[in-house]
């Protein structure tokens, strides 16, 4: 497992690091048994860095991750986790009042008394140009409660307000096969601030993986069904904010395309990490995991030999096809 330093935090993490929204139940069912296996899975393999949030299962991913790291103190694990969506979304509810009270919470879900990173969970757009924002991040860093901030973003724009404050560490962005925007702007504006790049949804809510079809169902409480058109959230973190027909057609042409250029060597989800983590300027990649398997195969990417120009082109030309005209202005 290739590592690198996550921003600002001067961090050494796994390039591949493991999103756990799905722990906390959003995702389906997953019992407690199958959220530590895939934890399990994923140190073994050489995955140092996880993500969760403060809302995945309502904490419950949280609690799963503090009961893990109790056990695994020493395995220099960096946890990164998100506040700010469990009140209303304005602007008003981002003060220090509030941040104390989320950060306490996730400090006892997590079982520690400094979190290593905390991040703005796709607050309303004016929160990232608020300074009062920012002072009271530096007031919690200065206090103890969070070694680091940063931020999760919807939009290119918001990243780059975000990328002009200084105490800003990392900046979560959708970044993948099907969403080149923050490509051109942001990873390079990050890269020379010092930011890390997080990506995140790099498989495209699964559809990278090659194995959905056009009558792939997903169960109610998944968000691939409740969340299809926008219902509960920005539909961009649902397939990128693709519409599900037309991103099964295009990740057909993506495995063709890893079939050509990669060979068996890589399957198409983790020609799809690789090829993420490999951008300059990304500091680590984020996919999710249902089971140990999963874990273990993302891992694996983390060691995958750099990806030739010719399956970068192909890639560019898959999104030029099926989704420029549809996302690239939106975020």
């Amino acid at each position: 497992m290739e590592r690198q330093v996550l921003g600002r935090t001067g961090r050494l993490v796994s390039v591949v690091g493991l999103g756990t929204w799905q722990l906390g139940g959003d995702w389906g069912d997953v019992s407690d048994d199958d959220s530590r296996a895939v934890l399990e899975a994923a140190l073994e393999a050489g995955v140092t860095f996880f993500d969760t949030a403060d809302v995945y299962g309502d904490g419950r991913s949280e609690q799963a991750i503090g009961a893990f790291l109790a056990d695994h103190a020493d395995a220099g694990i960096t946890v990164a986790t998100k506040m700010g969506r469990r009140m209303e979304q304005v602007p008003e509810n981002y003060v220090l009042s509030h941040f104390r009270e989320w950060t306490d919470r996730s400090r006892r879900n997590l079982g520690v008394d400094t979190l290593d990173l905390v991040q703005l969970h796709c607050p309303p757009t004016a929160v990232y140009h608020s300074a009062e924002v920012y002072d009271a991040l530096d007031t919690l860093v200065a206090e103890g409660v969070m070694a680091h901030y940063g931020v999760s973003v919807e939009t290119a724009d918001e990243a780059l307000e975000a990328i002009t404050h200084p105490g800003v560490a990392t900046v979560q962005i959708i970044l993948n096969a099907f969403r080149l925007k923050p490509l051109e702007k942001v990873v390079p504006a990050a890269s020379e601030a010092g930011v890390g790049i997080i990506a995140r949804v790099p498989l495209a809510s699964g559809l990278l993986s090659g194995r959905y079809t056009k009558d792939t169902t997903f169960a109610e409480s998944d968000h691939r069904s409740y969340n299809r058109n926008g219902e509960a959230f920005d539909v961009g973190e649902t397939f990128s904010g693709v519409g599900f027909e037309s991103g099964v057609e295009a990740a057909q042409a993506f495995t063709r395309l890893v079939g050509e250029t990669v060979g068996e060597s890589l399957t198409p989800a983790q020609a799809a990490i690789a090829w993420a983590w490999q951008q300059p300027g990304v500091s680590t990649v984020i996919p999710g995991a249902r089971n140990p398997e999963q874990a273990r195969l993302n891992a694996a990417a983390g060691g995958a030999p750099t990806l030739t120009p010719l399956f970068s082109s192909g890639v560019k030309e898959i999104y030029d096809r099926h989704f420029r005209e549809a996302v690239h202005d939106r975020w």
